[in-house]
């Protein structure tokens, strides 16, 4: 059984690579806030169960990705007051995060999740609408 979890495990991480080599920048940040939110999930089911040292990576890493990954990406010259506003969001957020991880408190979780869905679907929004103005509709 662990032989195939391994091989699952293997399968999943060349194709998440493989999407990333693939990724445009608007995609990139989609799958930022996409494992974000996989990871907030994670950890509260995790919180759920009890299995504090689970949730503990699973908030690390949610806090990694906005930290690492969603406010590293803001471009501060160009971005102006957006960049910055953003920037304050995502530090509130991994504060957010943070904060649920070391009082167990799903109610901080979720407000970091919604924040992160707010965010997110600007993003898809954004994307979306520039694939029909490339598109011509």
């Amino acid at each position: 059984m662990m032989n195939i979890r391994r091989g699952a495990g293997a399968y999943a991480r060349v194709g998440v690579e493989s999407a990333v080599m693939s990724a445009d920048p608007h995609q990139l940040i989609v799958m930022l806030f996409d494992g974000a939110q996989a990871a907030i999930n994670s950890a509260r089911l995790h919180m759920e169960d009890g299995n504090r040292a689970a949730k503990g990576a699973a908030i690390s890493k949610a806090i990694d990705i906005v930290n690492n990954g969603l406010a590293a990406a803001l471009d501060h010259e160009r971005g102006g007051d957006i960049a910055a506003n953003l920037g304050q969001l995502y530090d509130y957020i991994a504060r957010l995060l943070l904060q649920a991880n070391l009082r167990d408190d799903i109610a901080k979780l979720d407000q970091a999740a919604s924040l992160l869905d707010d965010i997110g679907s600007g993003w898809r929004e954004l994307r979306h609408s520039s694939a029909e103005l490339a598109g011509g509709a």
